[in-house]
């Protein structure tokens, strides 16, 4: 089978510094891979290079077995790969429903979009007309969850879209997701740092160190302790 989303030995970095060292990592279709490690240890980067906002300097990045490497990251959209940043990548001035449009490349489908992701996140559907930027923090993360699975993509990158929310935020978060692989099939390649999240939500875990791939395993609840002993040391 091929594989949704395949890292094969790739190198990235800033200038000089070398962040993102020899890694290799693949995503089955429909399959929740879990990239966990303390901060600092190239996860966002990892992420940022699938995406080609970080050139890779060594390896290969295929997305259903096509080699996207050296493509731009306006291409890779059109490859059906969708990104949510750790970062409130929003436009605070438009609507919610704005911000929704604004990651599609045309308005087939759009309404009837809409009415999933109302489902899925009632909030939002109450408050399509309501400034991005007056959301609060957690429904702010939900706009950026939900503008990717608006795209409908193959595969969803996602960074730390747990972080700093509430518990039934998260949870809110979690059904989305797996209910977006239930009924797409679309993989998902997860940087997160939330334990019971990932145990939750995932398949697998791979553990990054210094920029490498140290540890990987099925994402199960017996899983939970040796995932938390990587985090402290």
């Amino acid at each position: 089978m091929t594989a949704a989303l395949e890292l094969d030995g790739v190198t990235s970095g800033y200038g000089s510094t070398i962040v993102v060292r020899d890694v290799s990592l693949s995503v089955a279709p429909g399959e929740i891979v879990a990239l966990v490690g303390k901060n600092g240890m190239g996860k966002s980067s990892l992420l940022k290079t699938a995406m080609g906002f970080l050139a890779a300097r060594t390896g290969a990045v295929r997305v259903a077995g096509v080699d996207v490497t050296r493509l731009p990251p306006h291409a890779r959209p059109g490859m059906a790969l969708s990104y949510a940043p750790q970062e409130k990548a929003i436009f605070q001035d438009l609507s919610v429903r704005d911000n929704l449009r604004l990651g599609l490349s045309n308005d087939a489908g759009f309404e009837s979009g809409l009415e999933r992701i109302a489902e899925w996140f009632p909030v939002l559907g109450k408050r399509l007309r309501q400034k991005a930027g007056t959301l609060s923090g957690g429904e702010q993360k939900m706009l950026i969850v939900a503008r990717g699975i608006l795209m409908e993509p193959r595969i969803f990158l996602l960074d730390e879209v747990a972080e700093g929310l509430q518990p039934s935020v998260v949870d809110r978060l979690g059904e989305a997701l797996a209910r977006m692989r239930r009924e797409s099939g679309t993989a998902l390649l997860v940087v997160e740092q939330h334990i019971p999240f990932i145990v939750e939500l995932a398949d697998r875990f791979a553990v990054m160190k210094a920029g490498e791939i140290v540890e990987s395993g099925p994402a199960v609840p017996a899983s939970a302790e040796l995932i938390e002993g990587h985090m402290r040391i």
